[in-house]
Formats: C-alpha cells, structure tokens, sequence
C-alpha cells in the first residue's frame, strides 16, 4: 500500500476530526464572510507526483481554495434558488459518503428501501397520492428529463411506436405546449431527440403574470387535431414565482390527449403551507412531477425527485438490459428507472432533515423566507432609486432601477452588491426589461438579514 494512503488508514478519526473542524468552521463563519468571492482563483498547479497524505491535503486545500468558497450556503447568498445545508442533511451527506453505497438495486444492501421510504415522505410531503411513485436524480433539469423521456414514450404508445427501440425519428414532430418554461426543458427536448425547436410557447395570462392562458392553451390543443401531445405547467416561475392553474389544465384531458408534465422544482413547497397550499392545488393530477431538493428542502447539491404515474414506461425507458443486473420485477430497481447505473445514496440527506425536522420544520422555513421576501419587496419599493417589477408571490422578488435600467447598469448594481460582502443576487429580463432576482430559500435567513441587504440594495443603488 502506498505509505501516504496507509498513514492515512492509520490515522483516519484524526484526519476526520480535522476535517470536521474546518467543516464547522465554515459553516459558523457562513453568515458574516463575504457572500460572494469576487477575487480572481488561483493559477493551476501541476499533478503532484508524490501525494501529501490526507493532512496535507486539507492543508493545501486550506491555503490555495477554501478562500474563493462563496457563502452559498449562508444566509443572504440570494442568487439562483439556492438553499443552504442544514445540520442534519449536512449529517446524512457525510455519512452517504462513508457507507459509500451503490444505489442501482437492493442486492446485500437497505440502501435502496430507504430511497423508496423516503420518496414516498416527499410524495406525501407534496400532496401526491398513491399513483405517484418516484427516484432519485441529480437536479431539476435531469428530473425534467426524465418526466420528459416517459412522455416521449406515452407519446409512442398513442402512435403506435416503441420510441425506447424505434427513436424519437419514428415519432414524427412532437408537439410540447408551456407557457413559461424553465431553459432545462428546452435541454432535455435536445438531450432527448425531440428537439428544442418543438417547444410550443402558448400566451400568458396578461398583466404582466407568467402563467399560462389555460383558454390559449385549450385553443393550441384543440388546433392539434387530436394528435397526442406534451403540456409542461409550471408550479413556481423562475422570475415571480407565479403559478399555472393545474387543475384547469388537468381538467382539458378530458377532451385532448397529452401528457401533462409539472415543473415544480421549488414551488412544490408551497403544499407545505397552509397559506399557500391552494398555488399547487391540482399537482397530484400531473402524470410526471419534478422538484429540485437542494432549493428549498435545503440539502446538500445535487439531489432531486422525479415522480410519475406511470412506472411502466419509466422502466420501458431506462431499464438496463444485462444478465447481472436481471430483468426489472414489479418493485424495479433504480437501476432501471434513471439514466444513472452509479447512483450514490442522496435519500440519505433526505431521510435526516425529514426526520429531524418534519414537515412542521419545514413549513417554518417555507413561511419565513416568504415573509422576508415580502419584507425586501416592501424596502424595495420604499428606495428612489430601484423599482419592483412584479409582484412578490412567494419567495422571490425581481427588480430593476428606477431610472435606465439598461443591462450594464444593472449588471454593475449586481457588482456592487457582491463587492459590498452583504448579498448576492443573480440577474434575469423580465418584460424585456434587464432586472435583479432575490430568491429566498436559506434555513438561516431572517429579519436581519433582509435589512442587511435592502442596506446594500440602498448604497449601491444610490451610487450608480
């Protein structure tokens, strides 16, 4: 063995307990450093020859990266929809590592039954009946991808066609109908064959809201001349957090057929409030559902869920075809339900943070982050200088300046609020107009942290 990887062996509580340390470290000094790294990294180094052991390593570590870390998972890091990590999951990832399991099936291992355990929480979680079974992936957009490659063969079985055997070419042109989708959709439509060019974008609803016009909808479905087709409803824009009517467009199955596929990445968390329940009202009737879980369930990145009613095609799809894995049985293994063969065990961050703190914990964090995006859109309308540009819905709010909100202008507010150390914000276009998203997610955040940013918000905004 080599001496570095044996002392390693030897010494490997002390070399835990050090990494323990610095971990604790960084997550105690996560809501007061810098939010973002503004700094330019460091040159490349070449591959070390000989290795420096574990110690050396986190040493290394210590001295050339672990100060160009962002505060992404504290309290006022507001860009994308980013959750923080919270004790538990931050307890269940570590130990995902140390059991180090392989997550394909059930063979000399739990690991998998506590993954079926632990979608059937979040279904429950989510207001998703019993039709509803699901798997693990990475993110939103493999969850999308996934819906979508089970709707790709629905799609099939209308027509006539094995897509999994014949392609997507067999299909003909694919009809996928939204009103306000998310960019992975337009992904997954390329990663799948069906192309980004058959995303359909049906009107809004006016007044400036980003949900669809369930009436326009209906008049796109009905132009179809009965040719089966894919609706993706949002639950939860990425710009205002606004919400389609899902049970209006369930209820156009009754004369159209499509699938109907929910990207509900963070906004499946409003079911967890009672307040704001009646937003997802209709979610259980989707026949494929995503929702990210490094957003607002605040797990450590890359875990998402996928759900969806139809198990069959799902196998029909991913199944992998080899004598050592054995054909998919009535309770597949995840093997033959994701694109993944190598699947590490993500339930287990999952399983701690819901068993720790249950849906009640959950919902708090669901409520306070709403109330304190409420708080920064009310400052935000109280500074000169910056102006809402929509409503704030739940938990995040978009902005712009008041006066040339051109993007340059805009970009250079985003800079200065990074370079203040405060918050971090990420930037979109809303109704043409370049603009600011503040996205409300972390278990941490509150009252103070708001003011804290509106702060920044205030300073920078009056400089420009």
């Amino acid at each position: 063995m080599d001496p570095a990887l044996a002392d390693d062996l030897a010494r490997l509580p002390e070399l835990l307990q050090s990494a323990r340390d610095m971990a604790a470290r960084a997550v105690a000094g996560s809501a007061e450093r810098p939010v973002a790294a503004l700094a330019p990294a460091p040159s490349r180094a070449p591959l070390p020859e000989r290795g420096e052991g574990g110690t050396g390593a986190l040493a290394r570590f210590a001295e050339r990266w672990a100060p160009g870390m962002s505060a992404s998972a504290g309290p006022r890091y507001l860009g994308f929809v980013t959750g923080g990590v919270t004790p538990a999951s931050l307890t269940g990832d570590w130990l995902t590592s140390a059991y180090d399991q392989n997550l394909s099936g059930d063979t000399g291992s739990w690991g998998a039954a506590l993954e079926r355990e632990t979608v059937e929480w979040l279904a429950r979680l989510f207001g998703l009946g019993e039709a509803h079974g699901g798997a693990f992936v990475t993110g939103a957009t493999m969850s999308n991808t996934v819906g979508l490659a089970i709707a790709r063969e629905w799609l099939g079985e209308r027509l006539g066609v094995d897509v999994s055997r014949a392609g997507s070419a067999a299909l003909g042109p694919v009809e996928v109908l939204s009103g306000s989708p998310h960019s992975s959709i337009g992904k997954a439509l390329s990663v799948l064959g069906i192309g980004r060019d058959r995303l359909r974008r049906v009107p809004l609803l006016p007044g400036g809201r980003e949900a669809v016009d369930v009436a326009a909808l209906e008049a796109a479905l009905a132009g179809l001349d009965g040719r089966p087709a894919i609706v993706v409803a949002n639950a939860g824009t990425v710009n205002t957090v606004d919400f389609d009517d899902l049970r209006a467009i369930a209820a156009l199955r009754e004369r159209y057929g499509f699938w109907l596929h929910v990207d509900a990445a963070f906004g499946a968390f409003a079911a967890l409030s009672p307040a704001h329940a009646p937003l997802v009202a209709g979610l259980d009737a989707a026949d494929s559902v995503c929702v990210d879980l490094h957003k607002w369930l605040n797990v450590p990145y890359d875990a998402a869920v996928q759900f969806t009613r139809r198990r069959d095609l799902q196998v029909a799809v991913f199944h992998n075809d080899s004598p050592y894995l054995g054909p998919p049985t009535e309770t597949p293994d995840f093997v033959h339900l994701t694109p993944e063969n190598s699947r590490r065990m993500r339930a287990l961050p999952v399983w701690f943070a819901l068993t720790a703190y249950g849906r009640d914990g959950h919902r708090e964090i669901v409520e306070r982050n709403v109330t304190e995006a409420r708080r920064l859109g009310s400052g935000i309308g109280e500074l000169p200088a910056l102006r809402l540009l929509a409503p704030v819905r739940l938990n995040v709010v978009c902005f712009t300046l008041a006066e040339k909100p051109t993007q340059e202008r805009v970009a250079a507010l985003a800079r200065a609020v990074a370079a203040s150390g405060e918050a971090f914000l990420t930037p979109t276009v809303y109704g043409g107009v370049p603009a600011l998203r503040a996205a409300f997610s972390n278990w941490r955040t509150t009252e103070d942290d708001t003011r804290r940013v509106l702060a920044a918000l205030a300073t920078a905004s009056a400089a420009l």
